[in-house]
């Protein structure tokens, strides 16, 4: 430590001590200033940066000075002896957090009067000053970013700082850096976590030492001497007021001014409220439609709810409606907001408006109540649900609502209002629209029931009592009018389908719902049907495509009117972003209501045709089933398990516990694979690529944990579910193609070849005690193992080719041969290898080979090098080139006995094909998905690359061969489950040959939308493309399914 370094730091503390004596000997000013932002062309600040002694909290120094006061010490006597000597050198200790405040309080505890005045600072209740935690509030409110810069200490394990965390996006303490201010390597971290430039932000110090190098390096600065004061420097800088914050406002917007004069005159008249008081203004932030206002005069707060200026479409934005029913609903007991008058002159504001009573609260915005237990969570649900339950049960004769609206045919009517408010406000074709605008006519309803209907019924539009789970008032009436109920309850269920970073909705998408607490779509859907008595929902997929439907309607409205300059929110021009994407969600719904009515069709054949397992019975199309990237909710409650000889083509149609895996699986892909892809990407290119990555191990723990694991051992040959997990084959290959969308997914599942063969085979084919002895520890993902059978001097496509050899000498088996692409067996953890040799040369050519298992440290074997596939190594399996060179193994080795070798390849190859197809499916779509995101947003000769002929011939070719391929993978999977392996030979042949060239087709047309992007590691085209390719040699060249396919039917 520098002696200019103490010096420095002394006289920053003794300027901070005095600068608060000072402080305590003036009062503060109050300065009233209008709430409405002043719009200039000043510089644009994106973020405040505070001190926090002095700013945010009162000065330790204000509390010695009163203690020295109090205990006749002189004054600075406390902050001067702290200052001097081996105190000062534990003190600048402290502050870089070498030294705990306790411990900094041991080195000074020998001055009596200096240790209850330190114990006193930490023990203060109150701390944060009010003035400026409503500054701060209100600048947060407008989306400016908060820091807090301070040097601070360790106090109880923990720093101390007494403020408000939520109020900042960034803290900086000097503790946790290791530097203190006035160094400006600390203003230079907060600016980097903040992103933004030095000129964007202001900082405010109380000590000038501190904000010389913030004002060096190019921050505004205002120094805190009385707190009054610097909140109205900062005002003036940041041109908007800073008190009267009032939670979910910010000032009124630019477009939305209302006559202040005009609206005081009219509380006067109508209200009685006093002239004498001042009236503040501020807009809610919250909504996209009617602009709502905040209003205070005096003790007394309402609130204001308008029609937007300027030219409306007609029937919108009728505030009138909203009135009468608030008022009607109030009298039957409904929790909504006290209505006060209305006024339908547009003399007075412009456009009609009404007035209500400020119902304070707590409103959720975001759907996965943060903060709260699952308990609470759940909670929440159950009471808005039950306050939705009073909405419909209302009378609507003894409310006065019985002509609110017309009884019957809701949603017709709906949808020909909605389509023509849509057809009113559009801006661009936009296909989905167009199909439900198509489909919605034509798969109305046959039954609806009338009640009171909100028309926005959400979790953001409820106010919640502050303490308990209960709701105080329902919001934003706009929509409301006689309809079918079920609309409302889809309507509160977008947030499960939207994702957690919507820019309007915050959504559940791909949240543990269960973890969370909060009850799934379908849950929510039946909890309200067992408050209401009523049967459950059949046609639920239609009213949340009507739903989704109706929000894009809304949200291109939002649109033309920010395009217009009348939106009354600050999100509305993102709103034209969105309209697309919940279109397709509208669209997607109505997909899956198509699948609901297909698969009511009775299926059954009085007269089948003797081939029972051909496609006859299949049940629906699984067309865009796989369309969208979201995750499936949880319906294993709701859908009823399919007939076992049933072709299901669909993950809706697996059993509740399938589906479940899957909803478990997908969300599992979700949280941990995608987001790990690139680092497990990186670590292959890595120096240390050949030790097995730890964050994969880390990932194999996490599944194991949530039971997916050893998916995909098939019932047939583990019927007792003794080592799997009880699937079929065509269950297994929906998960398949989930794990397939992830080059590094199958092995944090244990279903990664070339594991998952020889765990078949050893549990066909293998002994007890082969068993214990390697499949138990292979099934646990203890060790891994390789297959050896592909050799370089003959072509191994031909199993009958092998030349390698198995000589039996005495109780052992004498091994010689090249082999070559041995899989796995680079890796560290492989302990087995499964070798394949002739026995007998001279027997019938299908009997001449054996299989026998060799533990890879057995003597002898030698591993050459790593092959790469198009410059690809695979670490830290790799592809081997190995030399066995009189290799010992115990006669006890052999799997199933001496010439079985070839029966055992060809029960090895049918599931595992049936993995790498569906896994080729996964990359193929996935692809798929990429190409879509990045053709949307890259613009080409003048328009988006979407709309270009080409690209849309691309995108419609790959989507038709993905389905083409899903459909004959699956039903060969489905073969294989209720047929003979003979008897699916050929559809085995035919997937073999047709996944992979598809693949590669659509990889290919991936790569070429992406340009050169497609090539690089950034993306998985390049190793999807790569594994693709190999795939066409690896399970057995085109040319030998073709072969096997023409044999076969021939024959028939």
């Amino acid at each position: 430590m520098s002696v200019s370094r103490i010096s420095h730091a002394s006289q920053y503390f003794l300027a901070k001590a005095w600068s608060f004596v000072s402080l305590c000997r003036y009062a503060h000013v109050p300065v009233w200033v209008s709430s409405r932002r002043k719009h200039t062309n000043s510089q644009q600040y994106t973020a405040v940066i505070f001190d926090m002694g002095g700013v945010l909290i009162p000065s330790p120094a204000t509390l010695a000075a009163e203690w020295e006061l109090k205990n006749n010490l002189q004054p600075g006597w406390i902050w001067k002896t702290i200052l001097s000597g081996e105190n000062y050198v534990a003190w600048d200790r402290c502050m870089l957090g070498e030294l705990t405040f306790e411990e900094f309080v041991a080195v000074v505890s020998k001055e009596k009067q200096i240790k209850p005045y330190l114990e006193a600072i930490t023990s203060q209740k109150e701390y944060q000053i009010p003035a400026m935690r409503e500054a701060i509030q209100c600048i947060r409110a407008e989306g400016l970013k908060t820091a807090v810069l301070t040097n601070n200490f360790w106090f109880k394990h923990q720093s101390f700082l007494p403020v408000e965390k939520v109020d900042f996006d960034v803290v900086i303490e000097s503790c946790r850096e290791g530097i203190s201010k006035p160094n400006p390597e600390i203003y230079k971290r907060c600016l980097e976590r903040l992103k933004v430039q030095p000129t964007e932000s202001i900082y405010l110090d109380d000590v000038g030492r501190n904000l010389k190098p913030a004002a060096q390096l190019g921050m505004v600065t205002i120094k805190v001497g009385d707190v009054t004061t610097a909140i109205q420097k900062l005002e003036s800088l940041l041109r908007f007021p800073l008190h009267g914050y009032v939670p979910g406002t910010q000032t009124v917007h630019k477009h939305m001014d209302i006559p202040t004069d005009c609206l005081k005159e009219y509380l006067q008249t109508t209200l009685g409220l006093s002239s004498a008081e001042p009236l503040t203004l501020r807009q809610f932030s919250h909504g996209q439609s009617n602009p709502t206002y905040h209003i205070r005069s005096g003790n007394r707060q309402l609130v204001l709810r308008k029609k937007p200026p300027g030219k409306l479409l007609q029937s919108a934005h009728a505030v009138e409606r909203e009135y009468r029913v608030m008022k009607a609903l109030g009298s039957m007991g409904v929790p909504v907001p006290k209505v006060l008058a209305i006024c339908e002159d547009p003399s007075v504001l412009g456009t009609s408006f009404y007035l209500m009573e400020y119902c304070q609260g707590r409103i959720f915005k975001d759907p996965t109540l943060p903060g709260l237990s699952a308990h609470q969570r759940t909670e929440i649900y159950s009471a808005m649900n039950h306050v939705l339950c009073q909405i419909h049960q209302v009378d609507v004769h003894a409310a006065g609502l019985e002509d609110y609206g017309k009884h019957g045919n809701y949603i017709e009517r709906q949808v020909h209002t909605w389509i023509k408010q849509y057809r009113a406000s559009e801006t661009r074709n936009i296909p989905a629209m167009e199909q439900i605008i198509k489909w919605l006519p034509e798969n109305l309803p046959t039954h609806e029931k009338t009640t009171i209907v909100h028309g926005d019924f959400r979790l953001d539009n409820l106010i919640f009592h502050p303490d308990k789970p209960e709701v105080l008032a329902i919001l934003d009436w706009e929509l409301s009018t006689l309809g079918d109920p079920i609309s409302d309850v889809a309507l509160s269920c977008l947030a499960h389908y939207l994702p957690p970073d919507f820019p309007i909705l915050k959504g559940l998408n791909n949240c543990d719902l269960t973890e969370l607490g909060i009850p799934s779509d379908l849950e929510y859907l039946t909890m309200y049907c067992d408050n209401m008595g009523i049967n459950p929902v059949k046609n639920w997929n239609f009213y949340m495509a009507f739903s989704f439907f109706r929000v894009t309607a809304i949200l291109q409205g939002v649109y033309k009117r920010s395009l217009q300059g009348q939106a009354s929110s600050t999100k509305a021009e993102t709103a034209g972003k969105l309209v697309e994407s919940t279109a397709e969600l509208s669209w997607m719904f109505a997909i899956r209501e198509g699948f609901r009515k297909f698969k009511s069709i009775p299926t059954r054949n009085p007269n089948p045709p003797v081939r029972k397992y051909s496609t006859w019975n299949r049940q629906r199309s699984s067309a865009t089933n796989f369309l969208s990237t979201l995750s499936l909710n949880n319906h294993s409650k709701h859908l009823l398990s399919v007939h076992k000889g049933h072709l299901i083509i669909s993950p809706e149609g697996l059993s509740p516990r399938v589906q479940e895996l899957y909803h478990q699986l997908t969300m599992f892909m979700d949280k941990h694979i995608y987001p790990l892809e690139r680092e497990l990407t990186d670590h292959q290119r890595d120096e240390n690529r050949w030790t097995p990555n730890p964050k994969m191990e880390k990932l194999k723990t996490e599944a194991k944990a949530k039971g997916l694991w050893n998916l995909f051992l098939p019932l047939k040959t583990d019927p007792e579910i003794k080592y799997g997990a009880g699937l079929t084959n065509l269950e297994y290959a929906h998960l398949c193609e989930v794990m397939g969308r992830s080059l590094h997914a199958p092995e944090a599942f244990n279903c990664s070849a070339p594991d998952t063969g020889n765990m078949e085979i050893l549990l066909k084919y293998g002994t007890e005690a082969q068993k214990e002895q390697w499949l138990l520890p292979l099934l646990e993902g203890k060790i891994r193992s390789c297959f050896a059978m592909t050799e370089p001097h003959v072509a191994s496509s031909d199993a009958t080719n092998i030349e390698a050899s198995i000589v039996e000498e005495g109780d052992s088996y004498i091994l010689n041969g090249h082999k070559w692409w041995i899989s796995g067996a680079m890796d560290p953890r492989c302990k087995l290898c499964v070798f394949m040799g002739k026995t007998n040369p001279q027997a019938h050519r299908h009997r001449q080979q054996s299989m026998i298992l060799v533990s890879m440290d057995t003597p002898g074997m030698t591993v050459i090098r790593p092959l790469s596939v198009y410059g690809m190594e695979d670490p830290p399996g790799g592809h081997g080139e190995l030399l066995f060179e009189n290799v010992r193994v115990s006669k006890e080795n052999i799997l199933l006995g001496p010439g079985q070798g070839f029966e055992i390849a060809q029960g090895r190859l049918g599931p595992g094909r049936i993995h790498h197809c569906m896994r080729l499916i996964g990359y193929a779509d996935r692809a798929l998905q990429l190409m879509k995101e990045r053709v949307k947003t890259r613009v080409a000769f003048g328009r988006p690359l979407a709309e270009q002929g080409t690209i849309m011939a691309d995108i419609a070719n790959s989507r038709i061969e993905i389905e083409q391929a899903r459909l004959l993978v699956l039903k060969a999977a489905h073969l294989m489950d209720t047929v003979s392996g003979k008897e699916a030979a050929s559809e085995i042949s035919m997937i073999k040959l047709v996944a992979p060239n598809m693949a590669l087709h659509v990889i290919d047309r991936a790569i070429q939308a992406f340009g050169a992007a497609g090539l690089s590691s950034d993306y998985p085209l390049a190793q999807f493309f790569g594994w693709a390719r190999a795939l066409r040699l690896a399970d057995g060249p085109d040319e030998v399914h073709r072969a096997v396919v023409a044999k076969l039917e021939l024959k028939r």
